[in-house]
């Protein structure tokens, strides 16, 4: 979401908790998702909805992929079916993630076919009436092409 949508440069960098706030001043970094910062839970919110809020992004699917990353980071599951299968992945991947930066690296894909499904959800809300008109392969091909026209 950061590359995407805040910064297609950005780097990350990876430490120890207890030294977040002391390598991000040297660094010069956003500390992010971590005890304290600005951009880290706050309450029932999650570091994905602080990044939201202060870059004040409102595309509607990743609003909606929001909803399933504040229900897999803070165990409300109940927010979102797709949850369970984010919290899942993720941290299946960090098991076979030689570290931190393959783990990122692995959950980018994650990220991005979900993204891409909310992108559909919203498709087939918009297209609803259409839709019911076409066989499963037109709607499948419609579908398609409508997810990667609003992807570029």
């Amino acid at each position: 979401m950061i590359r995407r949508f805040v910064d297609r440069e950005a780097e990350f960098l990876f430490v120890p908790a207890e030294k977040v706030q002391e390598i991000a001043a040297k660094e010069k970094a956003i500390p992010f998702d971590a005890e304290g910062v600005e951009l880290g839970h706050r309450g029932d919110r999650c570091s994905f909805d602080a990044i939201v809020e202060k870059y004040g992004l409102r595309d509607r699917a990743l609003l909606e992929l929001a909803k399933i990353v504040r229900a897999a980071d803070t165990g409300k599951m109940n927010l979102a079916p797709e949850s369970v299968g984010l919290e899942a992945m993720a941290a299946g991947s960090m098991m076979i993630a030689a570290n931190d930066y393959e783990a990122l690296e692995k959950q980018a894909y994650l990220y991005d076919a979900l993204y891409a499904y909310c992108k559909l959800r919203l498709v087939k809300e918009k297209y609803a009436a259409e839709l019911e008109k076409m066989d499963r392969r037109q709607r499948h091909g419609f579908l398609r092409d409508k997810v990667k026209e609003t992807l570029l």
